[in-house]
């Protein structure tokens, strides 16, 4: 409130606010023309008053109908900034609310709600204005290694309503780091053609791999019967290169020869045959004995048991044949 016109002296003043149809004293005999009513709830209306006092004397009271909704004055919001490359980045934060028992802003309260940025150089009096609605904002197409000025301000659409500004924050650019287009054309050809010589290398060793593979391991197999054949130790393949030793006895069996003497085979054979050639023991072929003359004989020889032992020395036992006999007996001369 403001003083009066024409005060006698020193004056003081009184100011009440209503509660319960009942006025409380908030501040008493101040001199100063203000007094704080934040400890009001935020929500109504309020009626205020205030009068002047000077000894035992003091003026009417003065009513006014306060809504902290609509009447209150919108604090500065906080700010930070940050420098990038040809850029600014910007985070708003909005004024806070006293007396709440939890952290509630403006923003809390009113349903619309935006800031108003301006940013300037830093010595120009030129100013650049834009509306945010969101608490972060990027200024960008900034000059590079220049120094830009920020200031902002709460502001409600519907109430057409501005706050106070904020005290401006000075910040300077970076340097432009970005890589120009054509240097990341370049880099990203590059990475294609090694892409696509890697993959060429890799289907080079595979196709090397695969023939390699075919020569040294090929699909077909031997057959079942040749590994177990190769495989057993004495029908190696070293065995075709190799002797068996000296001290080593062989195993073998022995084999016999037997053929079948036709009686026409039997009859020339007597003929040719000297008569008194013993035959074998108790068979139809004709065992030789060793030393005696078989040249002319036409029949196969036989190795029996017999003619083995006469080899050794022991004579076998010689037992005619009969059939030889009738042969000797039916060519004899007939008187």
């Amino acid at each position: 409130w403001e003083l009066p016109a024409f005060p006698k002296g020193t004056l003081t003043f009184t100011a009440q606010y209503q509660s319960y149809r009942k006025f409380q004293d908030l501040c008493t005999s101040t001199a100063f023309t203000e007094c704080d009513f934040s400890s009001l709830s935020k929500y109504g209306d309020h009626t205020l008053r205030v009068r002047a006092e000077f000894a035992d004397e003091h003026s009417d009271w003065v009513n006014i109908t306060f809504c902290p909704v609509d009447d209150t004055m919108i604090g500065p919001p906080g700010m930070q900034v940050e420098a990038l490359a040809n850029s600014l980045h910007l985070r708003f934060l909005a004024p806070k609310i006293e007396n709440e028992p939890e952290t509630w802003t403006m923003r809390n309260i009113y349903n619309s709600w935006a800031y108003n940025v301006q940013y300037w150089k830093n010595g120009s009096d030129e100013k650049w204005p834009i509306t945010c609605q969101y608490d972060f904002e990027v200024l960008r197409d900034l000059e590079p290694w220049t120094t830009y000025c920020v200031r902002v301000q709460g502001f409600l659409p519907e109430r057409n309503k501005t706050g106070e500004w904020s005290k401006p924050v000075c910040e300077q650019t970076a340097n432009d780091d970005t890589a120009p287009s054509w240097t990341v054309a370049i880099v990203l050809a590059a990475s294609v053609c090694v892409a696509l010589l890697l993959l060429g290398c890799s289907a080079l060793l595979w196709c090397l791999y695969k023939r390699t593979k075919h020569v040294f391991s090929p699909r077909n197999c031997l057959p079942q019967h040749l590994k177990e054949f190769l495989g057993h130790p004495h029908h190696n393949t070293l065995l075709f290169f190799s002797f068996p030793p000296s001290d080593e006895n062989e195993v073998f069996d022995k084999l016999s020869v037997i053929t079948q003497v036709s009686e026409s085979s039997r009859q020339s054979s007597g003929n040719s045959c000297t008569p008194g050639t013993p035959s074998g023991q108790g068979s139809s072929e004709l065992v030789p004995k060793e030393g005696a003359n078989t040249q002319g004989c036409s029949t196969p020889l036989l190795l029996s048991p017999a003619t083995e032992g006469h080899q050794s020395g022991t004579p076998p036992e010689q037992t005619p044949n009969p059939e030889l006999s009738d042969s000797r007996t039916s060519k004899q001369p007939q008187s």
